[in-house]
């Protein structure tokens, strides 16, 4: 599906179309040499010849119901009503999302999509949803895996706010280094308009292709870096944020003792206290020195013992992704239980031989062995087990409309623990994430775990859970499935989600995880910024 009719306002330029089934643009997906080995793995492992595979949808196969107001001709040029548009706006891009569009199936589609271009269009929206009782959803670049951005079915009008017209990097302070962002922005954008200069923010996610900064803030996002510099957080210097109630911005600081901090009240707000229009965040000097290689443990345990140590030894590699081989690797048997860990470092200041050199002795004295050919290649982090990694990291999304299409269960989720604890609770987590797949499909699935993010006290595990689920019944084995293994994870000490936010999905157990008295104190910061509770109801917490 190319560019449609009513694809575009007027005056705005000609945008490459996303699809709205499914991650990524509509001119793109996997290639046959990709889906057919994948697709025959399966078969094989499930004992199947093959599967009936459901086309994708096209957007007149769905029926929206109408939109439930008139636009006021003011607000026209910033306002769209067609069809894809609406479609665009209605889901993330969860397995479960692609599932059910490939059902045709989008009950509470989003009455109406405005595109602001500056924060006095956001005032002016926000006074109209006001106006006519409807509620507003802040939308990023739509890549909620959560249902975050997801109208729900007792909402009587809704206006989604998009930002991807505040798209600039507005200034560059090289003194400092860091730059004034406008929330709208995707990520390769931002790298775009950095191009020119001695910079990056370097903050990269498997969505990062197709999220916006603001989102980013919103939810907390977890980027390229393993250790020390995890998540948004640790990029913010200052934020400015439209609410109902007015306009905020929080006083740029490299740091500050001055109370609880403003700005972290909004990040990891999820668009229910305001719409994130700008931040201030750090830049880091490109990297011009690397080092990076893989190491193969006898099992998953061995290895986890060598990434406490390394993150305790105070080395902060930017890569230190602990993976099942078998989940790593093409080509490697089921019944294999070694891991391989992917370690690299990364510096625009200094060479990294002496960092690589200690972090590759801790691992020696746990059992690892190093690919030493990697060692001396300046790309080794696109080649051998590390590029295979990064390479099946990146393609990931893509394979989701394909599962659904095929009744393939393919997920993920992830949680965190201490490191003292890190061992029952992998186990625990595996052999309830395998109970629910054989329960509720009843068949064997496949449980695996690596750690994306690790920290002196602890790493975030992250599951991916695979299976094969009855097509007629198939969504309601997958929330099966999905409930189980996140409920596990809060009642067995962990988080429900360690950075992909909370949304609706997750707000029963997040409910669990928080505590009461601190959500009635976010109740009342809702209440005085957003009074009549339009933004983003449901989201963290009710109205």
């Amino acid at each position: 599906m190319g560019v449609g009719h009513g694809c575009r306002l007027r005056g705005e330029p000609l945008r490459r179309q996303k699809k709205f089934y499914a991650w990524g643009y509509t001119d793109e997906d996997l290639t046959p040499e990709e889906i057919m080995p994948w697709e025959a793995e399966i078969a094989r492992r499930y004992g199947l010849s093959g599967f009936e595979v459901t086309p994708p949808p096209r957007a007149e196969e769905i029926a929206l119901r109408a939109p439930r107001f008139a636009v006021p001709p003011a607000l026209q040029p910033i306002v769209r009503l067609d069809h894809l548009t609406r479609l665009e706006h209605s889901y993330g891009k969860a397995w479960f999302d692609a599932c059910r569009m490939f059902m045709r199936s989008v009950p509470n589609p989003p009455d109406a999509v405005a595109f602001p271009e500056n924060e006095q269009d956001i005032v002016r929206l926000l006074d109209w949803c006001d106006a006519i009782g409807a509620k507003a959803i802040p939308y990023g670049g739509g890549s909620s895996v959560v249902k975050g951005i997801e109208p729900e079915a007792e909402f009587e009008k809704v206006v989604t706010i998009s930002m991807r017209h505040m798209d600039r990097v507005l200034e560059i302070d090289p003194i400092s280094q860091a730059a004034r962002i406008q929330g709208g922005v995707y990520g390769p954008h931002i790298e775009d308009q950095l191009r020119d200069t001695p910079f990056t923010m370097r903050h990269y996610m498997q969505a990062y292709r197709c999220s916006s900064l603001g989102g980013w803030i919103a939810t907390r996002s977890g980027g390229h870096y393993a250790t020390l510099y995890t998540h948004i957080d640790d990029f913010v210097e200052s934020l400015r944020v439209v609410t109902p109630s007015g306009r905020l911005e929080t006083r740029r600081l490299p740091g500050s003792g001055a109370g609880p901090s403003p700005d972290r009240m909004f990040i990891g707000s999820e668009g229910i206290l305001g719409i994130i229009t700008e931040a201030w965040l750090r830049l880091r000097k490109k990297p011009s020195f690397r080092a990076a290689t893989s190491i193969r443990f006898k099992d998953f345990h061995a290895g986890c013992e060598a990434v406490r140590d390394i993150t305790q030894a105070g080395l902060y590699p930017a890569n230190c992704r602990l993976l099942e081989a078998r989940e790593a690797l093409p080509g490697i048997p089921w019944e294999n239980e070694e891991a391989v860990l992917v370690l690299a470092f990364e510096s625009a200041d200094h060479p990294l031989d002496a960092w690589m050199a200690r972090a590759l002795e801790i691992c020696r004295d746990r059992g690892g062995v190093a690919d030493e050919g990697t060692l001396a290649d300046e790309n080794a982090h696109r080649s051998g087990a590390a590029g295979a990694w990064r390479n099946k990291f990146i393609r990931a999304p893509y394979y989701t409309e394909h599962a659904a299409a095929r009744g393939i269960l393919a997920s993920t989720f992830e949680t965190s623990m201490t490191w003292e604890r890190v061992s029952d609770f992998h186990g625990k987590i595996t052999r309830i994430a395998s109970d629910a797949i054989r329960q509720v499909t009843g068949r064997e699935g496949t449980v695996t775990c690596r750690f994306t993010h690790v920290y002196p006290d602890g790493p975030c595990l992250y599951f991916t859970i695979g299976g094969l689920l009855d097509k007629r019944v198939m969504l309601d084995q997958f929330m099966a499935v999905l409930t189980a293994c996140t409920a596990a994870t809060v009642e067995h000490g962990g988080t429900t989600t360690h950075h992909h936010a909370v949304g609706r999905f997750h707000r029963p157990f997040y409910d669990r995880q928080r505590p009461e008295l601190f959500a009635r104190a976010l109740r009342a910061a809702k209440r005085e910024l957003d009074p009549k509770g339009m933004l983003n109801p449901g989201v963290l917490i009710d109205p």
